[in-house]
């Protein structure tokens, strides 16, 4: 057992129990924001066992998944849109959270796999789980705010 898989077990019991306890209780917009959570989180437990077990596949994987987990969060922020309009928007805390997780470990993966392009494409799935954690966050939260859209408040 090495320091990777130590990590990735850490991550995963300390970030899925809250997951799941979102997804399966409370309002609609704690249960899609614990889903866009859940995957971040699994998307980092794969890179970290990628790193455990020397298997470039999970690194597939998660790239995978930083494109896909997102976009899923997308969808069900317009297709529920109506339900989500007059939910309090507190996701802020979080996604710091889940950003600064993703890019710990992403650092530290690229300076134990060193230059290259395994580096190139952990950089890459750093990049798209910051974004897209950010851009989920913000439609669940109404969207980004426009210049006009003061103006009107």
């Amino acid at each position: 057992m090495n320091g990777w898989l130590v990590a990735a077990t850490l991550l995963l019991a300390g970030g899925l129990g809250p997951v799941v306890w979102g997804v399966a209780s409370g309002p609609l917009e704690r249960r899609v924001l614990a889903q866009n959570v859940g995957t971040s989180v699994v998307c980092l437990v794969l890179l970290l066992l990628a790193q455990a077990y020397t298997r470039t596949s999970y690194v597939d994987l998660a790239l995978v998944l930083a494109v896909l987990g997102p976009a899923g969060t997308l969808v069900y922020a317009r297709l529920l849109a109506e339900d989500l309009e007059g939910a309090p928007r507190h996701a802020n805390a979080l996604t710091v959270v889940v950003a600064s997780l993703a890019a710990v470990v992403v650092v530290a993966m690229c300076l134990a796999t060193g230059a290259g392009r395994a580096t190139v494409k952990l950089v890459l799935i750093g990049a798209l789980l910051v974004a897209g954690n950010v851009v989920a966050s913000r439609a669940l939260a109404g969207g980004f705010p426009t210049k006009g859209a003061a103006d009107r408040d």
